[in-house]
């Protein structure tokens, strides 16, 4: 399967900017899109970065299989507009997934999960309404980013008589926006992902604070 993974190459993860410099929100948003694109790899899927600005995947220390299994497309239109342009426009066409950068969670296991509905459109939605990653089968089905997408994007399913398909998925489900969405970086990110080395490096470790488990900076870095 085409896997689309839209990614703001320039100042990204503008929430965190209360934890993280510039720098920092830029070196963490690329492990987190190279956890990603190892997940869509390791599932048997074919990942195109569609990126905001030009984007060297060697960059992201990929290397072997999955350096050569992933495509960079630079496209500065908006989210909507750039993800509309990629999907299915006929019923000839294969269907067309779209997975966000910053799922530092996602498993091949959970990806080949939604990968594996081949109803009309199958979405595993976020914590706050969003949609954080689609399979699109449908060529008259577009994708609309703005608000409370996963809403809207029932009802334009219903709007061309297509069966939308909700995919139930912690995994899926959790995109890293928030301060307080780092711990869940830290408490279910393998050993072996670049996003909770990537934080661990920059001083983060987890703390209970009111029985509440969240994250504490052990070392302050310069900020800017």
């Amino acid at each position: 399967m085409h896997v689309v993974v839209p990614f703001a190459a320039t100042d990204p993860k503008t929430r965190l900017a209360s934890v993280l410099t510039s720098t920092e929100r830029s070196t963490f948003a690329r492990a987190m899109l190279a956890d990603v694109l190892t997940a869509i790899v390791e599932a048997d899927a074919e990942p195109t970065v569609v990126s905001t600005a030009p984007l060297d995947p060697a960059a992201l220390s990929l290397e072997g299989r999955l350096l050569d299994a992933v495509s960079v497309a630079v496209d500065d239109r908006p989210l909507t507009e750039a993800v509309n342009a990629r999907l299915p426009a006929d019923h000839d066409e294969a269907a067309t997934a779209v997975v966000m950068a910053d799922l530092a969670l996602a498993t091949p296991e959970a990806l080949e999960r939604l990968f594996s509905h081949d109803t009309g459109v199958a979405i595993a939605p976020g914590r706050s309404g969003g949609t954080n990653a689609v399979v699109v089968s449908h060529p008259d089905f577009r994708v609309d980013y703005h608000g409370a997408s996963y809403l809207d994007h029932c009802e334009i399913a219903r709007d061309v008589d297509t069966h939308l398909e909700t995919i139930d998925s912690f995994r899926l489900s959790t995109d890293i926006d928030e301060p307080e969405d780092l711990a869940e970086v830290l408490v279910h990110g393998a050993d072996t992902d670049r996003a909770p080395a990537c934080l661990r490096e920059f001083g983060f470790a987890l703390e209970t604070r009111d029985g509440r488990v969240g994250v504490a900076r052990l070392e302050e870095s310069t900020r800017e």
